[in-house]
């Protein structure tokens, strides 16, 4: 009888800790508005599919856009906020300032799924899909989005400067970084693979093609036309130098072939832990963009708010 007892309770302990865990990503559901905003999907499709096509690099502003969200207090819309006289935002942070582009696209995304569903859907979500899409438009894989996330009131600006790994980052510092967000190491190498597109400014690699020696000295020279020792910090260079708009595993390659462009990109295939993860990915697209979708999933279902949490933003610049 006590050992029966003893199930019951162990039974009803487990049942409790996997509806606590589960909670907040039941509130998210790939419906949720299947009634409210029926043509949602396919009126952020159209309009990133524009966007993209008017300058390709924007896909991969979108998604970065995403990822700097969801790690300063989740993926709650609170680095589209401007700064007011009663708010300090989050786009004059190190990771963002001169950086962060891509707002323009949003309000534009925001004004389109106004006029099919005034004041149902987040600028969070349309935030999240946005990018999910701008992914699929330059050739990566696709995944479901589970949606239902509310917009925040406030921002984090100290947040920004702290969660956002910087491109000086070490392979220990990248995986603590991500591991505060409850992402593996695992997730951490395949979101990385979102360096296969887009470009990065001078200041950011200017330390890594100079002074370090785990890079091909042809690729630092070439780099270097670009980004002088003093000077020229918004200059651009592709963080994949073989096709920095199309979607696929080349940044891999480049790893494996010391041409990284960030520091932090050459830290994950540089005799460590996460080589041989590299490589696998490297020799296996299918396996990165299955690895990547899953990982995009886990990441945008990082401290949502929702239910009554937060708000729905009427301008995602500014709170209601």
């Amino acid at each position: 009888m006590a050992s029966l007892m003893l199930l019951r309770i162990s039974v009803a302990f487990f049942a409790i800790l996997f509806i606590s865990s589960t909670s907040v990503n039941a509130q998210l559901s790939a419906n949720f508005y299947a009634k409210s905003c029926p043509q949602l999907l396919s009126t952020v499709k159209a309009a990133v599919k524009k966007a993209v096509a008017n300058e390709k690099r924007m896909g991969a502003s979108l998604l970065r856009l995403h990822f700097h969200d969801c790690f300063v207090n989740g993926c709650d819309g609170s680095i589209l906020l401007d700064d007011s006289s009663t708010l300090t935002g989050e786009k004059t942070a190190v990771p963002n300032l001169n950086s962060a582009r891509g707002f323009d696209v949003i309000d534009n995304i925001k004004t389109q799924v106004e006029k099919v569903c005034s004041g149902v859907v987040s600028c969070a979500d349309i935030l999240t899909i946005a990018a999910r899409d701008s992914v699929v438009e330059l050739g990566g894989p696709s995944w479901t989005v589970p949606l239902g996330r509310r917009d925040s009131r406030t921002a984090s600006k100290s947040g920004a400067n702290n969660n956002i790994p910087p491109p000086t980052s070490s392979l220990s510092n990248l995986m603590s970084k991500f591991q505060a967000q409850g992402l593996s190491t695992k997730e951490m190498v395949a979101l990385a693979g979102g360096h296969t597109i887009g470009q990065a400014r001078c200041t950011s690699f200017r330390a890594h093609i100079y002074n370090d020696s785990n890079i091909v000295k042809t690729y630092a020279t070439s780099l270097q036309a670009k980004c002088p020792r003093s000077g020229g910090d918004n200059n651009l260079s592709p963080l994949d130098l073989q096709t920095p708009t199309v979607f696929e595993n080349n940044y891999y390659k480049n790893l494996q072939a010391q041409k990284g462009l960030l520091h932090s990109d050459q830290e994950l295939f540089n005799g460590g832990s996460t080589d041989s993860q590299v490589k696998t990915y490297s020799s296996n697209q299918n396996a990165f963009f299955n690895d990547f979708a899953a990982a995009m999933v886990k990441m945008g279902n990082i401290k949502p708010l929702t239910g009554s949490s937060g708000e729905i933003r009427k301008n995602c610049r500014k709170p209601n």
